[in-house]
C-alpha cells in the first residue's frame, strides 16, 4: 500500500489528460465518448440488453481500468434512459493509480452532456484509498464498487458474477500487464454463459490469450484510427470456488420483504441496503425511535484502529471508512458531521512505534504524522505529544445517520416493538412477543447487538457485551476552537451545539445501564491524560463527576473484534455436516450448508459501528440478492457467522 499514489497527469493544448505513469492518453483525443459507445456500449451489445431486463432486473458490468469514469458515466446514462425504472446497475472497476477529485472534476467538465451524472460522483468521491470502495449512486439504483490497488491483486479477491465487461486500460504495448493470461484467467472465473466482452484492441497476443480463457473472440470495425477492436462471449461454465460453508445461499424467497429486528446501526444500515434495492423492510425497535442504545451517543468518532499487515479487519475498516464517509456527505456538516479530522496521540514510545509503521503503510492523505509544534497548532491546545493525524475523519452524531438510512419510503419503522422469540411458519419468519406476531417476512436480519443470542437460532454466535460511558462536558470561551477529534485512551471532541462529548469508559462486567460518578471521574482522568490544557479550559478540575451529565450504553463484539455479518446455519446441523474437519482441517465436503432459509445477522460492530455497520449493510444486500461483494472475499468470510462453528469443529470442541 505504500507504495499507492493517484494518477499524475499532464493536461494537452486540448484540456485532455494524459497518463505519466504510462505515458498515454485516457480516451481518443477525435472524441472519447464516440470511442466509449462504439467499442464498449456497442461492443456488449448494451443498448439492447439494459431494455429487456425484466422489471426489478440486474446486471453486472467488470471493467478494467476505470481511468477518468468516462465508461462508467456512459453506461450509467444509457442505464437510465433504456433499463426498467426499478432495475439496477452493477458496475465494478479496478484502478490502480484513481484520479484525485480535483483531476476527475476537470477531466469530466469536458463532457457536458454527462454533467448531471458526473456531479453525482464527483460529490461522492471522497476517501480514495486502496482496497475496495463502494459508492451508492441514484438513489441506490447504480452501484459503483473501485477497487483501488493493482488488477492482479484485486480482481483474485472479488466474488461477483458478470454479464459484460469493459476490457480496457492503457495500450498493451504502455501497460503488458493489464493484457495477461493470469489477468484473462481472472475474467473467466468471474464469467458465466453468456457473459460478454468488449476491448479497443485487436492485437494478436490478446486475441488468442482470452481465446485460451474461454472466450470465443471476434475481430470487429474499430474506432477513429485503429482499423479493429475485439468482441468476446464466455463459453466456459460459470465457476463457484467458495467452500460451501461460505458459499452464497441459493434461497429465493416468496416476495422481496425483509424484518429487521434492532433499529440501531446496524439495523438501520441493513434496512437501507434492502430499501435502495426495491425490498419492503419492516424495522422494528424495541424503544420509541431508533438509536436510543449504543448507537444514541451526541458523538462518535470515525476511528481507523489500521494494522500495517493488512489483516481482514483492517481492510474491512479501510473500505467502511470510505463507505461511511461517502454516506456523510448526505448530512449537515456542523450539526450532524464535522470533517475536523481525528488526532491519535503519541502517548508512549510503543505507540509512537506503532504510528511509524502506519505512516510507512499508508498513503499520506488517510494519515500522517504530526510533531508536537504541528498537532499543536492544529488542535488549539497544548497537547503532550504528536501523533497520527486523519484528515478526511471527524465526528458524526449517530442518531443523524440512523435516522438518514432509516427514512427511505419502503422502510416501515415499528416502535415500541420488542421480539422475543423468532418462528418460521411456512415460507415467513415472525417475530414474536407473547402471543402477538410483530410483524412477518420471508426474510429476517437479527441486527440487535448481543440481544440476537435471544434466539436459538444464533446459537454458537460469540458476542461479548462491554458497557461504555461518555461525559457531556459544556463548551467555554476557551474550549471552543478545539480544532479536531483528540485520542489517546479515550477520545474528546470539539463542541456539537455547545457540549463536548468525552470517553469512553470500557466495563466488562456492570450490567447497569446507569451512568456513574465513578466513570464520570475515569472520563476527566482521561481528558487529563489527552490534554492538561484543554482541561483547564474546560475547567475540569471545577467539575463535580457526580453532576455531570452522560449517558451509559453497551458495545457488543466479538473475541476475533470482527462483526458477525451474513447467513445464518443450524450450528447443530452444520456440526454434523461437517463433523470430518475436526480429523482433518483440510477436508471440503460436498455438502450445501444447512442454511437456516433467509435468515442473517448484522451485529458485533464494537466501538467501531460508524465504519463497519453501514458496509456490513451493503454486504448483507448483496449476499441476498447475489451481487458483488462489497469487500474481498477473505474479509467477507472472516466476518461470516459460520466461523464460529467451524473453528469449534476444527479445534475438536463440541458445537
Amino acid at each position: 500500500m505504500s507504495d499507492f499514489h493517484h494518477a499524475r497527469l499532464d493536461w494537452d493544448e486540448q484540456g485532455q489528460p494524459l497518463s505519466r505513469e504510462f505515458d498515454d492518453i485516457y480516451f481518443s483525443p477525435t472524441s472519447g465518448i464516440d470511442e466509449t459507445h462504439h467499442v464498449f456500449i456497442a461492443g456488449n451489445d448494451l443498448a439492447r440488453r439494459f431494455a429487456e431486463l425484466p422489471a426489478g432486473g440486474r446486471f453486472a458490468i467488470g471493467e478494467t481500468g476505470f481511468g477518468t469514469g468516462l465508461n462508467f458515466l456512459c453506461a450509467w446514462q444509457l442505464f437510465e434512459q433504456c433499463a426498467p425504472a426499478d432495475a439496477r446497475l452493477n458496475f465494478v472497476s479496478v484502478e490502480k493509480f484513481p484520479l484525485t477529485r480535483d483531476d476527475l472534476q476537470r477531466a469530466l467538465a469536458l463532457w457536458p452532456q454527462l454533467a448531471s451524472l458526473a456531479a453525482q460522483l464527483v460529490e461522492q468521491y471522497v476517501a480514495i484509498h486502496p482496497g475496495f470502495q463502494r459508492f451508492i449512486l441514484a438513489e441506490g439504483r447504480v452501484t459503483l464498487t473501485l477497487l483501488v490497488g493493482d488488477a492482479l491483486e484485486c480482481l483474485p479477491e472479488l466474488d461477483a458474477r458478470f454479464d459484460a465487461w469493459f476490457l480496457d486500460g492503457f495500450a498493451p504495448i504502455k501497460n503488458p500487464d493489464m493484457w495477461s493470461p493470469a489477468l484473462f484467467e481472472q475474467l473467466a472465473r468471474l464469467s458465466g454463459p453468456g457473459t460478454t466482452l468488449a476491448t479497443f484492441t485487436a492485437a494478436g497476443f490478446v486475441r488468442r490469450a482470452l481465446k485460451e480463457a474461454g472466450f470465443a473472440i471476434k475481430r470487429l470495425p474499430g474506432f477513429g484510427k485503429k482499423w479493429e477492436m475485439s468482441r468476446g462471449l464466455f463459453q466456459g461454465e460459470a465457476r463457484d470456488d467458495a467452500k460451501p460453508w461460505y458459499a452464497r445461499p441459493r434461497f429465493v424467497p416468496v416476495r422481496r420483504e425483509a424484518l429487521v429486528i434492532g433499529a440501531g446501526l446496524a439495523g438501520c444500515a441493513s434496512a437501507a441496503s434492502l430499501a435502495t434495492r426495491g425490498w419492503q423492510v419492516t424495522l422494528l425497535e424495541r424503544h420509541d425511535a431508533p438509536a436510543r442504545e449504543a448507537s444514541g451517543n451526541p458523538q462518535g468518532v470515525l476511528y481507523l484502529k489500521l494494522s500495517a499487515h493488512g489483516t481482514p479487519l483492517s481492510r474491512l475498516i479501510l473500505s467502511g471508512f470510505g463507505h461511511t464517509r461517502r454516506l456523510l456527505q448526505r448530512l449537515e456538516q456542523g450539526r450532524d458531521w464535522q470533517a475536523c479530522g481525528v488526532l491519535q496521540l503519541a502517548f508512549d514510545d510503543k505507540e509512537a512505534q506503532r504510528q511509524a509503521k502506519l505512516a510507512d503503510a499508508f498513503p499520506a492523505d488517510l494519515l500522517h504524522r504530526l510533531d508536537r509544534a504541528q498537532a499543536e497548532a492544529l488542535a488549539g491546545v497544548a497537547l503532550p505529544a504528536g501523533g497520527l493525524f486523519y484528515p478526511e475523519a471527524g465526528w458524526v452524531h449517530p442518531p443523524a445517520l440512523c435516522r438518514l438510512l432509516a427514512t427511505h419510503l419502503n422502510i416501515r419503522l415499528i416502535p415500541h416493538s420488542e421480539a422475543l422469540e423468532l418462528r418460521r411458519e411456512g415460507e415467513l419468519w415472525h417475530a414474536v412477543a407473547g402471543d402477538r406476531s410483530l410483524a412477518c417476512a420471508p426474510v429476517a436480519v437479527l441486527a440487535g447487538a448481543a440481544d440476537v443470542l435471544r434466539f436459538p437460532q444464533a446459537t454458537g454466535l460469540q458476542l461479548k457485551r462491554i458497557r461504555g460511558q461518555i461525559s457531556r462536558l459544556p463548551a467555554t470561551a476557551e474550549s471552543a476552537n478545539l480544532g479536531t477529534v483528540l485520542c489517546a485512551e479515550g477520545y474528546v471532541a470539539p463542541p456539537r451545539e455547545g457540549e463536548h462529548t468525552l470517553g469512553a469508559s470500557f466495563d466488562f462486567h456492570s450490567t447497569d445501564l446507569e451512568p456513574t460518578a465513578a466513570e464520570h471521574a475515569g472520563n476527566l482522568q482521561l481528558l487529563e491524560e489527552i490534554s492538561p490544557d484543554l482541561g483547564r479550559r474546560l475547567h475540569a478540575a471545577e467539575l463535580e463527576p457526580a453532576r455531570l451529565e452522560g449517558r451509559a450504553a453497551f458495545r457488543c463484539t466479538t473475541p476475533d473484534y470482527l462483526p458477525i455479518v451474513g447467513p445464518l446455519a443450524d450450528a447443530d446441523a452444520f456440526a454434523s455436516a461437517y463433523a470430518v474437519l475436526a480429523k482433518d482441517a483440510r477436508q471440503v465436503p460436498d455438502v450445501p450448508a444447512p442454511w437456516f432459509d433467509g435468515l442473517y445477522v448484522n451485529s458485533a460492530h464494537g466501538s467501531r459501528g460508524l465504519i463497519t455497520a453501514p458496509l456490513s449493510g451493503e454486504l448483507l444486500a448483496a449476499w441476498l440478492d447475489d451481487e458483488p461483494l462489497p469487500v474481498p472475499r477473505a474479509v467477507a468470510e472472516a466476518c461470516h457467522p459460520n466461523r464460529f462453528a467451524l473453528r469449534r469443529l476444527i479445534r475438536g470442541q463440541n458445537a
